[in-house]
C-alpha cells in the first residue's frame, strides 16, 4: 500500500474551512486514492494540518500528484482550487510519498479498522544506510506485543527526500499515551531492541487531533 502524507502551514482560524476544502478535493470525480485522515497539530509544530491518503498502486499516487502541480486558478477567480482546495489558503506546503512496511495491513477508516483516537502521535524518525529492511523485520516482531498497549495505525518508509520512516499511533488521551510509552518500557516490548542502532537523530514527533472530517476519528 502507498501512502501520501500532506502538510499545510495555514492562517489562524482558516482550519475549518480548510478541512471542507480537503474533503472535497479527495472525493472530486479525478481524484485518486482515498482520505484516510486529516488532522491538525496540537503538540509540535502548530497551525498544521496534516492530511493521510491512501493509494493502490504507485501510478495512482503519482497522478495525484501530478494533479496537484498541474492545478491552477480558474480565470473566474472564484471558488476553492489549488492542491486540496487550499491554493489561496495555505502559506507553504509538502506532499511526500510513502509506502507501507510490506507486511502491515492497509490503513482503513476508524468506521472499518476500530482504530481510533482523537489523539493520534505521528513520529518521523530518519534511517541509516542499510537499516531500512532490519527496521521493516524488527518492527514484524515487536509490534504485536506494542499493540496489546496501543494500536499502531501505520509504519511507512518515504519514497522522496531523506532515507525516513514515519509511524503513525492512536491513543484516547494523552495520560494513555504516556501510560502505555511507560508500560512498554517497563515490559521490555519497546523500542524493538536493536533498533535504534539502524536509526538517526533526526527524529520528530507531532500530536494531532483529528478534524471533522477525518475518516480516522
Amino acid at each position: 500500500m502507498y501512502y501520501e502524507l500532506a502538510t499545510m502551514t495555514l492562517p489562524f482560524g482558516t482550519a475549518g474551512q480548510a478541512a471542507q476544502n480537503v474533503a472535497a478535493y479527495a472525493s472530486a470525480p479525478d481524484a485518486q486514492g482515498e482520505l484516510l485522515g486529516c488532522w491538525f497539530t496540537d503538540i509540535g509544530v502548530l497551525n498544521q494540518m496534516i492530511v493521510l491518503r491512501g493509494f493502490a498502486d504507485l501510478g495512482a499516487l503519482q497522478a495525484e500528484r501530478q494533479r496537484a502541480q498541474l492545478s491552477s486558478k480558474p480565470a473566474s477567480g472564484e471558488g476553492p482550487w489549488g492542491p486540496f482546495g487550499c491554493g489561496d489558503m495555505f502559506q507553504s506546503l509538502e506532499q511526500h510519498s510513502y509506502q507501507g512496511f510490506p507486511w502491515m495491513k492497509p490503513v482503513r477508516p476508524s468506521a472499518e479498522s476500530g482504530i481510533s483516537g482523537p489523539v493520534y502521535e505521528i513520529r518521523t524518525y530518519g534511517i541509516k544506510t542499510g537499516g531500512v529492511q532490519p527496521t521493516i523485520d524488527l518492527w514484524e516482531q515487536y509490534v504485536p506485543p506494542r499493540e496489546a498497549l496501543s494500536p499502531c495505525v501505520v509504519a511507512m518508509v518515504a519514497l522522496d527526500g531523506p532515507l525516513r520512516f514515519t509511524n503513525i499511533w492512536a491513543y484516547p488521551t494523552l495520560d494513555a499515551r504516556s501510560k502505555a510509552r511507560a508500560d512498554a518500557v517497563a515490559q521490555g516490548i519497546w523500542p524493538p531492541k536493536g533498533g535504534p542502532a539502524h536509526l538517526t537523530t533526526a527524529m520528530v514527533s507531532t500530536i494531532a487531533l483529528p478534524t471533522a472530517v477525518s475518516p480516522l476519528k
